[in-house]
């Protein structure tokens, strides 16, 4: 098997101790659910009771190895010969330290783990996003560099009933009739419509340590954008929004509301991005990228350029669905090609206003529904090759963005299949995440486009029933 070496950053498991100092302090919690996070940025895993969650700490849980690999819908993906011809074998999960929190939401005795995967021997396992991320990391630890990083993630709150004829609509306040039509972009009223919502969501995840900070009424009707603090932990500020995606989820459905991080679920109105803000620090904690400059230092620069120069690679990670292709339109937020400014939110890579030390980027390419883990490690991938090769960016844009010339090598790709070409193709990718990482997501997105383009949906009906 094409083993990995060992990610330092990734393979840190939390110990027995940890476990037992929480049930100390808990001792009510007799449900667990111990979480890991596959391809797609699914929660998947087992739920406990307290007397088993001491042995996970301990030695591990035993889990199949095709979880790995199964779609978005959680079917097994066969074609990746880790299924059958593999026996289904068992591999570990362990579980990473400062994620076993209480679950308010779920009941007074709840509480949850993430996990992580591993080989039998102890090795990380080369499939887990979360160690395929640690890989990346490990590249800067070598240069004696850490990235600083926040996930800024928006989502709509919708309706749990659709309409007859299948579609969602924006949630309704308890005190209206009617469903919202008007953007409110900042919409402070907004923010009041859903009070109880936002205050247990911060109740919520005060309890679990996570890092929640300014709300806002994003650029639609029933848009919210919350953020996460920056940290000097890139691994630790992923889990933060792996966590925060579940936590919003599962406050959202508890006050009879659903909410959705799908990239465009409404054709007319504003996607939902996930902009991911980075910095990098020396070994004293030092922000690398900070200069008067607005355009800050060549080292910013350079990691600009490496973006520019990889965005196309990394596409299948930052738009992985079919429906994240939607997103992409002039003129909305959403940016389309590979182009770069300061204080200037219509270019993919913003360098946003602020005091010279607060100096860093902001990646604005990544859908809601990619997966972090693997989101963030195109970014940074991106970023450690602009940095050692010194890859030049070009002018920064000034002005409307969506103007400038979005063809030629470094032009995103347009559509799911493109990119997930694309990405099998990059030697970049391979040589920063893994052979068989690029090769198994590859097999997974190829199996999924088939399912999905299997299917005949409602518009093919009303467009072909008749006139074809």
């Amino acid at each position: 098997m094409n083993m990995i070496r060992r990610a330092k950053s990734s393979a840190t498991i939390a110990p027995r101790s940890e476990a037992e100092a929480f049930f100390a302090a808990n001792p009510d919690i007799d449900s667990i659910e111990m979480i890991y996070t596959d391809f797609g940025g699914v929660p998947r895993g087992k739920r406990l009771r307290q007397h088993e969650v001491l042995s996970v700490y301990e030695i591990g849980r035993f889990f199949p190895g095709s979880i790995t690999v199964v779609d978005i819908t959680g079917q097994d993906t066969v074609e990746t010969g880790l299924v059958w011809e593999d026996g289904d074998a068992d591999r570990s999960m362990k579980p990473i330290p400062g994620t076993l929190v209480r679950t308010p939401w779920a009941g007074d005795n709840a509480a949850q783990f993430m996990v992580d995967f591993y080989e039998l021997d102890g090795q990380p396992h080369d499939l887990d996003p979360r160690h395929v991320l640690g890989l990346v990391v490990d590249r800067f630890a070598e240069m004696g560099l850490t990235p600083a990083l926040a996930v800024e993630l928006e989502f709509y709150l919708l309706d749990p009933k659709r309409a007859r004829d299948g579609s969602v609509r924006p949630a309704r306040p308890d005190y209206s009739g009617t469903t919202p039509q008007m953007v409110e972009v900042y919409g402070l009223r907004e923010l009041d419509d859903f009070r109880p919502f936002f205050d247990e969501l911060y109740e919520a995840c005060d309890i679990q340590g996570l890092p929640l900070e300014s709300a806002i009424s994003e650029f639609a009707p029933g848009q919210c954008e919350l953020t996460l603090r920056y940290k000097p932990d890139v691994l630790r500020a992923c889990d933060d929004a792996i966590m925060y995606k579940r936590v919003v989820k599962a406050v959202a459905q508890a006050h009879g509301l659903e909410a959705t991080f799908m990239a465009k679920p409404f054709a007319e109105q504003a996607g939902s991005g996930m902009h991911i803000h980075v910095s990098m620090n020396d070994t004293t904690g030092k922000n690398l990228f900070a200069d008067e400059d607005p355009e800050g230092t060549p080292m910013l620069r350079h990691a600009i350029g490496g973006m520019i120069a990889s965005v196309g690679d990394c596409f299948a990670l930052f738009a992985p669905h079919a429906n994240s292709y939607r997103r992409f339109k002039a003129n909305s937020y959403a940016p389309v090609a590979p182009t770069w400014g300061v204080n200037n939110r219509t270019v993919s890579f913003r360098i946003p206003a602020g005091p010279p030390a607060s100096r860093h980027v902001e990646h604005r390419a990544c859908g809601a529904d990619a997966n972090p883990y693997l989101a963030v490690a195109g970014v940074l991938a991106g970023i450690h090759h602009g940095i050692v090769n010194q890859v030049d960016p070009g002018p920064a844009v000034v002005g409307n963005g969506y103007d400038r010339d979005s063809s030629g090598d470094d032009k995103p790709p347009s559509n799911w299949f493109a990119a997930v070409d694309r990405f099998h193709a990059s030697g970049l990718m391979r040589d920063y995440l893994g052979e068989r990482f690029v090769d198994m997501f590859t097999i997974v997105k190829r199996v999924e486009q088939d399912r999905y383009f299997g299917q005949v949906p409602s518009l093919d009906y009303d467009w072909y029933l008749r006139n074809a």
